[in-house]
């Protein structure tokens, strides 16, 4: 074990915190991109290692100043965070490797060093969100990574973007304030703040009433930051008018952090603690996740608006996330975390490959691309093979999750045939809305190109992390043994929290 090692779990987010300061100060637009992106392939190898290191001795705990829990501040490190650190720090670099490009054409040259700065602030967010084991540093980390990710919304030439930001700074802010609400009434019951002495104190706790109050506003909180339907009104118009590598690295984790949170507390803290509180948790989310699977997924089908129908795409996908933790079972919570990972990387190659797009192409409408497959042959296959994903066709990552998620249903006795006709109707409208993307783009004569745009096939600065991207879906549809093993850890250690 390298003298490194111990120190993992602080140097994810250490590593970006840092650098984001260094990167306005340098004032240089290339050198703040290349040092961004230094800092983003780093906390990269540093995930990849933490993968490894939970692998070989399970949970990772890093104790701050040396002083244990609850007394000092604990970081750690399991499946479950390991998987995401993945996520996170793998769509900031292929969002960064594309901006190279992207970037120069939708933020001012002068403002660069500051957007590049909010951006390692978000990623040290995200991963501190993942890494830290104390629930008020999780509403910490959570701020740090919401104001920038505002930053980063309006960053663009749309000005449409700053209603979608208000919108959502405001629905972000009364989430993270029922989460606090939430925390604060745990800590009146149990004078901690880290989440496994919470558990262990509320099992003394006789009155259960504050608890299940504690676990109705961290649940509502959270879904508002999650997006989960009907919460998810500031998340279409958020990535529809971000800068495009900015949806790519929001669409591929930033919600998914949330619904983290969600799963973490709830069954670190809460399952335990209440009495059939799996049932509740279950009867509250399931009806809301196959309802944003039936309902985003039929507006998607008749959006225009490239961006919009991938944000509403989301929406459906997140509610596939939800149901299978809603399961409350190893294979359903093992669905759920597998559905995280695959779908970032599904995601992320659709909206990567709008990005490419986007340069060749002012308007991301549908009537826009008509026939554009001819000039833009890999950005098209690209989106085909992000949009097989989606849908979840054999040999593509999201076939693995959608086949988990199927059997986890299958278990579920009289619930079992509704629960598999939601996901394979799911599966089928996302067919749809895929298709008419591809049918525009493939087999409709001419395009509607708005006057001064040019139609060329994306410069290799962009397609090279648009395919890494599709290769990635592709590998892991193919060799799913990491996510699949990472994911079944993660649900066999949520599963051991219930009663």
């Amino acid at each position: 074990m390298s003298s490194w090692t111990p120190h993992l779990p602080a140097l994810q987010v250490v590593v970006p915190l840092m650098t984001a300061p260094l990167v306005v100060l340098m004032g240089d637009r290339r050198l703040a991109w290349a040092m961004t992106t230094a800092a983003s392939l780093c906390a990269l190898a540093i995930a990849i290692a933490l993968v490894g290191e939970v692998g070989e001795q399970g949970t990772m705990v890093y104790e701050m100043g040396s002083w244990a829990p609850p007394y000092g501040i604990a970081l750690g490190v399991d499946a479950m965070s390991a998987l995401l650190l993945l996520v996170v720090a793998g769509a900031s670099t292929l969002g960064l490797l594309a901006a190279a490009t992207s970037v120069s054409t939708e933020v001012e040259h002068q403002r660069q060093p500051h957007f590049y700065a909010a951006w390692l602030l978000a990623l040290a967010g995200l991963s501190g969100i993942l890494v830290t084991a104390d629930a008020f540093n999780i509403f910490v980390f959570m701020e740090i990574s919401s104001l920038s990710a505002y930053i980063l919304i309006a960053g663009g030439p749309d000005r449409r973007a700053l209603p979608a930001v208000f919108k959502y700074l405001a629905m972000g802010t009364i989430g993270a304030t029922f989460y606090l609400i939430g925390v604060g009434l745990v800590y009146m019951m149990t004078g901690t703040l880290n989440l496994a002495d919470m558990e262990q104190r509320l099992a003394d706790v006789g009155d259960a009433e504050p608890i299940l109050v504690a676990a109705g506003f961290i649940t509502v909180g959270l879904a508002l930051k999650a997006a989960i339907f009907p919460l998810h009104a500031w998340l279409p118009n958020a990535y529809t008018y971000a800068p495009n590598v900015v949806t790519v690295f929001l669409a591929a984790c930033a919600t998914k952090i949330s619904i983290y949170v969600l799963i973490r507390f709830d069954f670190f803290v809460f399952q335990a603690n209440l009495t059939e509180h799996d049932w509740q948790f279950s009867y509250f989310l399931m009806p809301l996740a196959v309802l944003g699977i039936l309902i985003a997924s039929a507006v998607a089908i008749f959006e225009s608006n490239l961006k919009r129908l991938l944000a509403w795409s989301s929406v459906a996908q997140i509610g596939y996330i939800i149901l299978g933790a809603s399961l409350i079972s190893v294979t359903g919570l093992t669905a759920s975390m597998l559905h995280m990972f695959n779908h970032s990387i599904a995601k992320g190659t659709a909206f990567l490959a709008l990005t490419c797009l986007a340069l060749s192409i002012s308007r991301l409408e549908l009537k826009n691309i008509g026939g554009i497959a001819k000039q833009m042959p890999w950005t098209m296959a690209a989106f085909v093979v992000g949009g097989l994903s989606l849908i979840g066709v054999p040999g593509t990552a999201g076939f693995i999750s959608k086949w988990y998620l199927i059997s986890a249903a299958l278990e579920m006795g009289d619930l079992a045939l509704p629960l598999v006709a939601v996901i394979l109707i799911g599966s089928v409208m996302a067919v749809i809305y895929v298709w008419r993307v591809v049918e525009t783009a493939y087999f409709a004569k001419g395009t509607g190109v708005v006057a001064g745009d040019t139609i060329r096939e994306a410069p290799l600065a962009i397609l090279l992390p648009t395919w890494i991207a599709v290769l990635l879906n592709i590998w892991f549809g193919l060799a799913p043994s990491l996510p699949v093993e990472l994911s079944g850890n993660a649900a066999e250690l949520l599963m051991g929290h219930l009663r």
